[in-house]
């Protein structure tokens, strides 16, 4: 059984966060602001949180922060706030993923799901070395790539973009993460890399690369890795 920490002021929706996640065996406790959320957090060790942004004490970013410093926790936004500046902050700060007010209750479950299964030491981050799709096949191990039966020939930084999303697979990772990550710590901003690479590793890997289906823009926010 997982235990979710609610973080949330507006008692509607913590109310109907708590009811769906009992009805589906969650353990839950609920926090109205952020210092509450620190202290259960601390004390109740959940295995997710779900967060709104706006509390009435601090931002949620800084609980996030917070968080960040002892605890690798799944943490799922939550947030009316709809620019991709204030997602983003989030998502750097440490955030796992992101879902914008009004949300439906079973797209928000599926997330939850999605981060409680990642945060399992199963996952490819850790064990899993080959990754399969309906259409190719990714050996973090072996460092190959098998579409059809054939080896696909990646460029290295074509292969590290690749790396790092399917080892986040389902999560969504940050524009700034994935430049730092294949470029280096001095890039952030040159998202215009991330648009060309992206469009050579779905030609090479999606069946129809202008609907791709494995490799999922976030407008504005950063890419998603899907089997």
């Amino acid at each position: 059984m997982n235990r979710v920490l609610v973080v949330d002021d507006e008692p509607q929706i913590v109310r109907a966060l708590v009811i769906n996640l009992k009805a589906r065996k969650y353990e839950v406790d609920a926090a109205p602001d952020g210092a509450t959320a620190l202290k259960l957090a601390a004390a109740r060790h959940p295995d997710v949180i779900v967060l709104d942004l706006g509390l009435p004490d601090m931002d949620g970013v800084e609980v996030i922060k917070g968080l960040r410093g002892w605890t690798r926790v799944p943490i799922l936004v939550l947030s009316a706030r709809q620019t991709s500046d204030e997602k983003v902050e989030a998502l750097d700060a440490g955030a796992d993923d992101y879902v914008t007010k009004p949300f439906g209750m079973d797209e928000l479950l599926a997330r939850l799901r999605a981060a409680v299964r990642r945060a399992e030491p199963t996952g490819p981050a850790e064990d899993e070395v080959v990754v399969e799709t309906e259409g190719f096949t990714v050996d973090l191990a072996a460092k190959k790539v098998n579409r059809d039966g054939r080896d696909v020939r990646l460029t290295p930084t074509e292969w590290h973009l690749l790396e790092v999303l399917v080892r986040n697979t389902g999560r969504l990772v940050s524009q700034k993460q994935l430049l730092q990550e294949v470029w280096g710590p001095s890039y952030g901003t040159e998202t215009n890399y991330l648009r060309v690479y992206m469009a050579q590793l779905r030609r090479k890997l999606e069946s129809d690369p202008s609907h791709p289906r494995h490799f999922v823009t976030e407008p504005g926010m950063g890419y998603r890795f899907e089997q």
